[in-house]
């Protein structure tokens, strides 16, 4: 008896320490900027172990996959970050998107550190993870020599690098282009004021759209297009034993971080110049527009018997006056759920 209402005790004693922690956690996870965090990080970190995955597939094990896999792999896994995170924080998933929001007015520059740190944290760890996963298929692979270039070459498998037909400064205009493209799909797909995706099907048409960008654009630099799917991996392979080759390898390390912020914001722009601008705006119904005191509506008599030869205006007082429902105006803003 004396051991079990000891038990008792210690259990309650428990319950009345972790009351207030697992309280003021729930408060911390309930704060937005927490919760959009959180939802980059998890998107992010899907997104990356679907796609690296299918790279790793391709490259390690020819009899298990190929580029139409990679292709399919980044864009289901684009599709599945936007289920987990659209409604949360939009499903950036990309720096380059998060800076044009941030640059566009769409969202507060206090913010991006959030959205960046976020995605940065879900990219590298999902490096970690096919890296796990992967493992001994690598270093069978490569014969137990992590390089960046040549026939047994895997660091491709986590970050893009140049390829011998491409220059410097032509790869860095691929990845302007492309990303601009990515961006001005992206603003017509989730443009209410256009003809966006039905609702529900935003997801599945944003992966949609990732794999005909790997399909018709991908070949000359790998379509990064977004410099959270290539900075963190690069850092996980130079500290998981690849080495500094992986900055140095034609200087490319820094395109896909620079390219697509400048493809992204030209993107948006010319989506809002010259698709944007030219949409017919709605008229605005206002709830004071109609001034009632001097409306009068032409009513018909009761008895029909002896039908009068002019109708009787009747006022409408302001305790009679009919409640009218106002439609509140479409927002300017365009939410972005992108990759």
């Amino acid at each position: 008896m004396a051991e079990s209402d000891r038990k008792r005790r210690s259990t309650r004693n428990s319950k009345m320490v972790s009351s207030p922690v697992v309280t003021k956690m729930q408060a911390i996870m309930q704060k937005e900027m927490v919760r959009e965090f959180l939802a980059e990080f998890m998107s992010t970190y899907v997104m990356m172990v679907f796609g690296l995955g299918s790279v790793a597939h391709m490259v390690l094990g020819e009899k298990f996959g190929s580029y139409l896999s990679v292709n399919l792999g980044f864009g289901f896994g684009v599709t599945m970050g936007v289920h987990m995170a659209g409604n949360i924080s939009g499903a950036h998933m990309n720096a380059a998107l998060t800076f044009t929001n941030c640059t566009l007015g769409r969202m507060s520059w206090k913010k991006f550190p959030v959205y960046i740190l976020g995605q940065f944290l879900g990219s590298f760890l999902a490096s970690a993870t096919i890296y796990c996963l992967f493992y001994s298929a690598i270093i069978q692979f490569s014969g137990g020599h992590l390089t960046v270039t040549g026939p047994t070459a895997t660091a491709g498998i986590f970050a893009t690098y140049l390829p011998e037909h491409m220059t410097l400064w032509r790869g860095f205009l691929d990845e302007v282009i492309v990303t601009g493209i990515l961006q001005l799909c992206l603003f017509a797909i989730t443009d209410k004021k256009n003809n966006p995706a039905l609702q529900g099907t935003q997801a599945l048409v944003i992966g949609i759209l990732i794999v005909v960008i790997g399909l018709s654009l991908g070949m000359n630099t790998g379509y990064a297009m977004n410099p959270s799917r290539d900075l963190p991996p690069r850092f996980f392979t130079f500290i998981a034993g690849w080495g500094i080759q992986v900055f140095r390898a034609r200087d490319w390390w820094w395109v896909p971080v620079v390219a697509p912020l400048l493809g992204a914001y030209l993107g948006a722009i010319v989506y809002l110049v010259f698709i944007g601008s030219s949409i017919p705006r709605r008229p605005q119904i206002l709830e004071n527009s109609m001034n009632y005191e001097d409306r009068r509506i032409p009513v018909l008599p009761k008895t029909m018997s002896n039908p009068p030869t002019t109708l009787t205006p009747v006022s409408v007082s302001p305790a009679n006056r009919p409640s009218v429902q106002t439609v509140p105006p479409l927002s300017d803003s365009i939410h972005l759920e992108h990759f």
